[in-house]
């Protein structure tokens, strides 16, 4: 006598993997926090998905609540803009945290700076190289120069290859250290007082 395979008489439906029961569970829990169903129902539906076998017992568990649609465009754009937006944010609250400093009154020397002990603005970081930049004023404002340092010369998040321009608010990062621009504010103006 021969014996007959499954797939002769038709193979059965697959049974519920545990993947399937959590997202049956996740449509109930979202029908649950949209009032869609009470604690009651709630509760025997979770019974009825924890002991489910087959896709069409979930089914008839699951008919009359939604399942959950696909993310609009909207939605996602939304997100992606919240995220940017608190990205954005931290920069800024950590660039206004930054050291300042203070850019160079119009002269014909340039403001030196690296680990070397003659700099004008000496850091002393092992990640600063002995010659790391040159800050100087010209008629065009003022410029930064990288003098080819190993760990690089910032500003605002890109690296320097050769000379930028630069302006008070611009975040510079010699290395892994960094600072705000600033200018020198001249002292406010004394008014003599009014007379009557």
């Amino acid at each position: 006598m021969l014996a007959m395979t499954s797939l002769e008489f038709g193979a059965y439906p697959p049974r519920l993997s545990d993947a399937d029961r959590e997202r049956a569970l996740e449509v109930l829990r979202e029908g649950a926090a949209q009032g869609r169903v009470s604690q009651d129902t709630f509760m025997r539906r979770t019974d009825a998905i924890l002991k489910a076998q087959w896709h069409t017992e979930l089914h008839a568990v699951l008919h009359d609540l939604p399942t959950r649609r696909p993310r609009s465009r909207w939605y996602v754009a939304g997100i992606s803009r919240l995220f940017g937006f608190t990205a954005s944010l931290r920069k800024a609250w950590q660039s206004e945290r930054l050291p300042e400093l203070l850019l160079p009154t119009p002269s014909s020397y340039a403001y030196s700076i690296g680990r070397a002990p003659g700099s004008m603005l000496r850091l002393t970081h092992f990640t600063v190289s002995r010659t790391h930049a040159q800050l100087r004023s010209t008629a065009d404002g003022w410029k930064l120069r990288d003098l080819g340092s190993s760990n690089g010369t910032w500003v605002n998040g890109s690296r320097v290859t050769g000379s930028v321009t630069v302006r008070p608010g611009d975040v510079v990062r010699f290395g892994q250290i960094g600072f705000r621009l600033t200018v020198s504010q001249p002292p406010p103006l004394e008014l003599p007082p009014v007379q009557p």
